[in-house]
């Protein structure tokens, strides 16, 4: 069943169905594959944008009551008489409402008169570089942005500063080697506003917020940006601002649950952004996830890359959506396999069905039946195979009832002959010896000195008739004894050949000329030449007494297959003559002994009946074709190798 032409057309359709369906699942995967990685992407670019405006807005939100204070002109005042009384004040309620982590006044001597901390709240005249104050009496404008502060400088605010600021840096994967142990350092966002009095400068008012271990900036990201979206009880969205590639404020945890104090970004990251200045929206491994992430280089005052804001969503959220998607069109993709496959099965049943009926139809012929059912005609190719199947069926009616009619005309031919040649054995064994003694006696008379004239004329005419009757005797037994077949390889063209030259003088008597169309390359046949030859002389001889002078005879030798054995190949030898031609009622009768249509006297009948039993018994058979007043052709099919020994015997008498 597994080679049937149905399970070929099934298996067709299941393979054409995997291939595109197998083919369109890889390209549908990587199209949803980057169609989800870009919806991701395009997610942390925007909110990466959001963070940016947070974080700037945190530094508005330090900038502006600075930028306020310092208008004050009981500022101003208390700042040119060195009225701390005043002064401080003032800064704990900036320091208090814009939650500032350090706030303070230099002058522009350089000296910092008065400091104030979130749990410092005193007064100070410590020497320490403030870099924005001093970039600041620089500039003669007020300024804002990220600042590093040393060690120092925080100790000198407040040495809890100095404490936060300090992170131990801790094994991170992927990320590039770094000698340090600990940073001490802190990144601050910051602003510094120049007072003046008049057109002279005072001083300068500084304050800002320490970043390291801050987590107001990255937690308003998450919960704004984000919304405290969670998956699987994790939260989305992620954000951290680094120091260098230190994560010093971050909502990323560690795998105990720990904010990400301390580790580092990878390798290919830190050389993207921190170094390169590149933008940063890929995936990324970070900390113990994998994250669709967004990172971008942070500048400080003096254009210096110090640090990065990043923003990143949990991958696993869209790997799980990509992996549901993917499992939807895999079973679509399932459920149109099943579908091609059945839908193949009902079309091969549809499609086959008609090949099966006439395949049982051709075991039916096979078994005797011409007339099976091949059930309704198809509008397509195999209605064509149907027609065609039909016709040959017709054909094959018509040759079998053909055969049928030859081979019984052949039945009743040989049980005539074999009939007729009991009955001539006989007629002429008790003819034979009474006309041997009167022919005998006949002779003797003949040969008398006393007979006269007369009475020899008589015994003339006596002699005359009897061998007349001597020679139908022999016909007979010529007839009835169809003697055994003496076969020899044979040149059939030579044989015609030598017959023709036998026979050129009596054609000329008559006026008739004799043609060969030898064929080419025949091969030679196992024949007895005597009886053979005997055949080929009878035909020209019926040939030559039914023209008349000026006619011609053909004969013509070729390779042809059998009229009645389908497929056996032979050699055929046609004798055609342009004489009288025979009668339809007269055809089928040629062949029987006695039946002759020569005047009487001119022929025994039997010419033609000894010949189809040579002819016959030699395998062979011989048939006539014949117009009256056009001529008759007699064609002998002769096999190139004769089967078995039965034809030796087919016929015998």
């Amino acid at each position: 069943m597994f080679y049937s032409t149905r399970s070929k057309l099934i298996a067709s359709f299941l393979v054409v169905s995997l291939l595109v369906g197998g083919v369109s699942l890889f390209i549908g995967g990587q199209l949803l594959y980057k169609a989800v990685l870009g919806e991701a992407t395009n997610r942390v670019r925007l909110d990466l944008n959001a963070a940016r405006e947070i974080y700037h807005t945190r530094l508005k939100t330090i900038k502006c009551p600075l930028s306020v204070i310092a208008l004050e002109p009981a500022f101003r005042s208390a700042l040119k008489e060195r009225e701390l009384s005043e002064l401080i004040p003032r800064l704990e309620i900036v320091a208090r409402r814009a939650e500032l982590d350090f706030v303070g006044v230099v002058r522009k001597e350089g000296e910092t008169l008065c400091g104030v901390g979130k749990s410092s709240l005193q007064c100070k005249t410590v020497e320490i570089t403030n870099p924005i104050a001093e970039l600041v009496f620089d500039r003669m404008v007020p300024l804002s942005g990220t600042v590093i502060l040393s060690k120092e400088f925080l100790s000198a605010e407040s040495p809890e500063l100095a404490d936060r600021a300090r992170i131990r840096l801790l094994p991170t994967p992927r990320a590039a080697p770094r000698a340090e142990e600990e940073e001490t350092s802190g990144m601050a966002l910051a602003a510094a506003i120049p007072v003046f009095d008049k057109g002279d400068l005072l001083g300068v008012i500084y304050g800002g917020v320490l970043l390291n271990r801050s987590t107001h900036i990255v937690d308003t990201v998450r919960d704004t940006v984000f919304r405290q979206e969670t998956y699987k009880g994790r939260t989305i969205g992620t954000a951290t601002i680094f120091f260098k590639d230190l994560r010093i404020s971050t909502n990323v945890l560690t795998p105990d649950g720990e904010r990400a104090i301390g580790t580092r970004v990878s390798k290919e990251v830190k050389e993207y952004v921190l170094i390169k200045g590149n933008r940063w929206t890929d995936r990324a491994f970070v900390v113990r996830d994998w994250y669709i992430t967004a990172y971008e280089p942070i500048e400080d005052i003096f254009g210096k890359r110090v640090g990065m804001l990043y923003v990143g969503v949990l991958e696993a959220k869209y790997v799980d959506m990509r992996r549901k998607a993917l499992s939807i069109l895999i079973l679509i993709t399932l459920a149109g396999v099943a579908l091609a496959v059945g839908l193949g099965y009902f079309l091969a049943y549809r499609i086959m069905r008609p090949v099966h009926l006439m395949i049982r139809a051709s075991k039916q012929v096979s078994e005797g039946n011409l007339s099976p059912e091949i059930g309704p005609q198809s509008k397509d190719e195999i209605g064509l195979l149907q027609n065609t199947f039909r016709d040959m069926l017709v054909s094959l009616e018509e040759r079998d009832r053909h055969r049928r009619a030859e081979a019984e005309n052949r039945l009743l031919q040989s049980e005539k002959q074999a009939s007729i040649g009991r009955l001539a054995a006989g007629v002429a064994h008790e003819i034979n010896n009474p006309l041997t003694g009167i022919l005998t006696f006949t002779r003797i008379l003949q040969q008398s000195k006393d007979i006269g004239d007369k009475n020899l004329s008589h015994l003339q005419k006596i002699a005359e008739s009897t061998v007349r009757v001597k020679n139908i005797v022999k016909g007979l037994l010529d007839f009835s004894r169809q003697t055994e077949l003496d076969r020899e390889p044979t040149d059939i063209n030579r044989l015609i050949r030598a017959v023709i030259s036998a026979m050129e003088n009596q054609a000329l008597i008559k006026g008739v000329s004799i043609e060969f169309n030898p064929g080419e390359n025949l091969p030679m046949l196992t024949l007895d030449r005597n009886q053979f030859q005997s055949v080929l002389i009878n035909l020209i001889i019926n040939a030559l007494d039914a023209m008349e002078q000026g006619s011609n005879i053909l004969i013509a030798t070729g390779i042809s297959l059998s009229a009645s054995d389908t497929g056996a190949k032979g050699v055929e030898i046609a004798v055609t003559d342009t004489g009288c031609g025979i009668s339809p009622e007269d055809l089928d009768k040629v062949f029987e002994p006695f039946f002759s249509t020569k005047e009487v006297g001119k022929g025994t009948g039997l010419g033609l009946a000894v010949s189809y039993g040579i002819v016959q018994r030699h395998g062979g058979t011989i048939r006539v074709q014949s117009e009256v007043g056009r001529g008759t052709t007699f064609t002998i099919w002769l096999p190139v190798k004769e089967q078995a020994g039965e034809h030796e015997t087919t016929g015998s008498r």
